[in-house]
């Protein structure tokens, strides 16, 4: 294996109060425990009943579509429902005016349940029809899933709440937003700022097409999002070019590099770039360019090797040129690592919650999205994924950064079933299922599995233990995190204020109106599912 092992996290040592609740239990988690079977049928069943706060909210986020950093009405929207029902909220964590943390309970275990909330550039798109059909041509929208996992994470929180208040259970439910994860540029942040110092364990959610789990190194990778700003010289492009000194020449010379130096990289990298600036018109040589990369790798060794390659290749271009260069961290991800017990826990409630059973009209929209995007038609899963140790070598893939959070405390991800199969990610196909019955049902099975595992962890303290030990004398061992942001790096909020600044205006028109329609789908006047572009 060429991975280098990194780490023993130094953050944070195992909880010494999951130690003592073991000891000694307070009688009423004792009491209760004796019932956890009763208690998982309970709240299940309470989730279920308050599927209609699952589907408005998933509605009505989808409706905002809001890009990174820019989720304003969402965070606004979801805080209030929050601060409704008693959870305490601080806002603008970290620097980021749409992150938060809400609060409710007292004592340990505390356990925090989060998921992203932001959208994809370009995906604006109708819902429940089987075909690309955008609301409003080049807006941003829901294209990876984003707006359900707060409806799966709160419909659970408020479910426990309920229990908790009548059982006398100790223990305190924390809630937060994934901030600009399309990004990567959110939860770095709140790792580095110490606001998960006093979490006990992390049950994160995330859109999927089954209802899974999994512990260990998942496929996927880390990642550095890095802007590279060149500076150098205007002149007229025909009279005097020869005063000029072109930050784009800088750009496109850094670029050259990269794609060669591809060849020689390890092939589980990925790398991709985007020029954000390339000057202003031809006839001026561009004084000042910038690219922005994703430098993504298996390991934190790797990431930070090829990002120093990147950082060569921006000061060679710079020479070339006799321009200058600053770089600018725009987020970070370090690979993920899941915790083995709290994923087995999970796993039992996954499977005795099972699939949600899918309609003849959720299978037909599923189907005829597929055909589509040209990829077989085989509809919504019928049968849960099997529970299975990490793969020996992980495959490369995406990142996302609840990789840090999950070497600070011990962190699993559920996928729950509200998309569609082997559609392209971060792409308009993406979010046609999105505020459907097919979105809702997959985020009711998503809750019930967090409020049925988080009931486990605060009836069965020894858990908490179990956790943190696989955390310490597994996942640390031999690795240390070291997170890629500096203490002086800060989040980059001004990114996408332009494109919603652009595009909310008219946005706003189609915000969900849940006290006149009862779903999202009823107020644009979609039947579903429709399946064709009815003839002009």
């Amino acid at each position: 294996m060429r991975r280098t092992a990194l780490l023993v996290c130094s953050l944070l040592t195992i909880p010494q109060l999951a130690l003592a609740q073991t000891a000694a239990e307070p009688s009423a988690v004792a009491a209760s425990a004796d019932r956890l079977p009763s208690l998982k049928q309970e709240i299940a069943a309470s989730v279920e009943a308050n599927g209609k706060l699952t589907q408005e909210m998933i509605d009505m986020i989808f409706s905002f579509g809001e890009l990174a950093f820019q989720e304003v009405e969402t965070s606004r929207y979801v805080t209030e429902i929050l601060e409704k029902n008693g959870f305490a909220v601080e806002r603008g964590i970290s620097g980021m005016p749409t992150a938060w943390i809400a609060r409710w309970g007292t004592g340990k275990p505390v356990i925090a349940f989060g998921s992203d909330i932001d959208g994809i550039p370009k995906a604006s798109q109708k819902p429940g029809v089987a075909y690309h059909e955008p609301m409003i041509e080049g807006a941003p929208g829901h294209g990876e899933g984003h707006n359900s996992g707060q409806a799966v994470n709160v419909t659970a929180a408020l479910a426990l709440k309920t229990i908790m208040e009548r059982e006398k259970l100790p223990g305190t439910l924390v809630l937060w937003p994934g901030v600009a994860e399309e990004l990567l540029a959110g939860k770095a942040y709140m790792v580095r700022d110490g606001h998960f110092k006093d979490v006990d364990a992390v049950l994160f959610t995330h859109v999927g097409d089954n209802l899974d789990v999994t512990w260990g190194q998942p496929n996927g990778t880390g990642m550095i999002s890095v802007e590279y700003t060149f500076k150098g010289e205007s002149a007229h492009s025909a009279a005097r070019p020869w005063r000029g000194r072109s930050a784009l020449d800088a750009v496109e010379l850094m670029n050259i590099g990269w794609n060669f130096r591809r060849e020689h990289l390890e092939p589980e990298q990925r790398s991709h770039y985007v020029i954000k600036n390339g000057g202003d018109q031809p006839n001026v040589v561009p004084s000042l360019a910038s690219v922005w990369y994703f430098i993504r790798e298996m390991d934190a060794a790797d990431i930070e090797k090829n990002f120093g390659i990147a950082n060569k290749m921006a000061e060679a271009a710079t020479m070339m040129t006799d321009t200058t260069v600053s770089r600018r961290i725009i987020g970070s991800a370090w690979p993920r690592h899941f915790n083995k017990v709290i994923a087995e826990t999970m796993s039992e409630n996954i499977t005795a919650v099972g699939l949600p059973k899918w309609s003849e009209d959720d299978q037909a929209l599923a189907k005829g999205v597929q055909r589509t995007v040209k990829v077989k038609d085989k509809g919504l899963a019928n049968e849960l994924e099997k529970f299975k140790p990490p793969a020996e070598k992980p495959e490369s893939g995406g990142s996302d950064d609840i990789g840090d959070i999950s070497w600070a405390v011990p962190t699993v991800t559920l996928r729950y079933p509200s998309n569609i199969p082997d559609l392209p990610g971060h792409h308009w196909a993406n979010a046609i299922s999105m505020a459907t019955p097919i979105a809702h049902k997959g985020a009711t099975a998503g809750a019930k599995v967090m409020a049925m595992t988080t009931l486990d962890l605060l009836l069965r303290p020894e858990l908490i233990t179990q956790a943190w030990t696989y955390y310490k004398d597994v996942q640390t061992k031999e690795v240390k995190y070291k997170p890629f942001i500096s203490t002086k790096d800060k989040p980059a909020t001004y990114i996408n204020a332009d494109v919603m600044a652009q595009y909310r205006p008219e946005m706003k028109k189609f915000y969900y109106n849940p006290a006149l329609y009862p779903s999202y789908l009823e107020q644009l006047g979609i039947k579903y599912p429709t399946l064709e572009k009815a003839a002009n």
